[in-house]
């Protein structure tokens, strides 16, 4: 496909491929040719070569390459904004005018936070891609947020809600942390009989600076005292290294309670209540197979509340058609 630039009035051309644009797009966002060429699934190599395409149909170049990555000059700033309105609008025509939205075929982008992803989403997506045969899901899972902006994904489950912006968003599901330690750890540790007793120990926790969230400072409401030797932006990191038996954890009990050799400490006490929200893009909740992983994902939380909440007996598997439940 290739779409009209005149308004681009030093260009040398007035045709651009999409397919290319689309490239520039995500090399841009990244900064990268190797993150674009990941995200893309297309070789490093084929999108070095898609990239001078466009500068040659352009007639100048569009990044300042450097050891830091690809940064956009000024020609490529001015045609990344008008890239971005025909971004949006070739995702309008796909979702009302192509006839795709009805169909529950292609592909669906889910990005979640690293954790929730790795131990309780997958598995359930596996079912709903066995139900679901012509929808391909991608997982994203990442120790940071979704970037809908920059179209990382088409549907998101984060930490925190949007406090704006052109999303639909509802609560997925409330979940429970607990303090984790292993038989050997408490065996040979000081017994832990209060909150207090917690700061005489050690823990793993968040490197604070790149903690992306504040819904994520545990410490702070539990043991603001403790020694933290160990700290790390990943939360299966944190997971595996209180296996070893050396250290406490606060974990969401959706990862503690999956080890036979990880035991509470103080459930009653010692224990923390977050949230985890569900959001898309406005444009993308008429995308019939986007719905229908949103009203699976709902019914799935639903169906795993107590589960989320600390009941490990209690997880359920969701394998039902459900009505579109998209709503704010």
């Amino acid at each position: 496909m290739h779409i009209c630039f005149a308004k681009l009035h030093n260009m040398n051309t007035n045709q651009i491929n999409w397919d290319n644009l689309r490239i520039f797009l995500t090399v841009a966002r990244f900064h990268s040719v190797l993150e674009a060429a990941n995200h893309l699934n297309i070789d490093q190599s084929t999108i070095s070569r898609r990239l001078k395409r466009l500068e040659a149909e352009i007639g100048s170049k569009l990044f300042t390459r450097s050891a830091q990555g690809h940064t956009l000059n000024s020609t490529g700033h001015r045609l990344y904004e008008y890239a971005e309105q025909i971004e949006s609008t070739m995702s309008t025509l796909e979702s009302e005018l192509g006839g795709d939205s009805q169909i529950l075929t292609g592909q669906v982008r889910l990005g979640t936070t690293e954790g929730f992803g790795s131990f309780f989403i997958a598995q359930h997506l596996a079912l709903f891609c066995d139900k679901h045969q012509a929808i391909n899901v991608d997982l994203i899972t990442l120790p940071r947020f979704i970037n809908l902006s920059k179209h990382e994904a088409d549907i998101a489950i984060s930490i925190e809600r949007p406090s704006s912006g052109p999303y639909v968003s509802c609560k997925l599901a409330d979940y429970r942390l607990q303090v984790y330690a292993t038989q050997e750890y408490l065996n040979e540790h000081p017994k832990i009989k209060t909150i207090q007793d917690i700061n005489q120990h050690r823990l793993i926790g968040y490197v604070d600076e790149f903690s992306f969230s504040p819904e994520l400072r545990y410490l702070e409401q539990l043991a603001s005292n403790a020694a933290v030797p160990l700290k790390s932006t990943s939360i299966i990191a944190q997971y595996l290294a209180t296996l070893q038996g050396k250290m406490l954890g606060i974990l969401p009990c959706f990862m503690g309670s999956t080890s036979p050799y990880l035991i509470p400490v103080l459930p009653e006490e010692a224990s923390i209540i977050r949230s985890f929200w569900l959001i898309t893009p406005n444009e993308k909740r008429e995308v019939s197979r986007v719905m229908v992983l949103w009203d699976y994902l709902r019914e799935v939380a639903d169906n795993n509340s107590e589960y989320l909440m600390g009941n490990a007996n209690a997880i359920n598997w969701v394998q039902t058609d459900s009505p579109h439940l998209i709503s704010t």
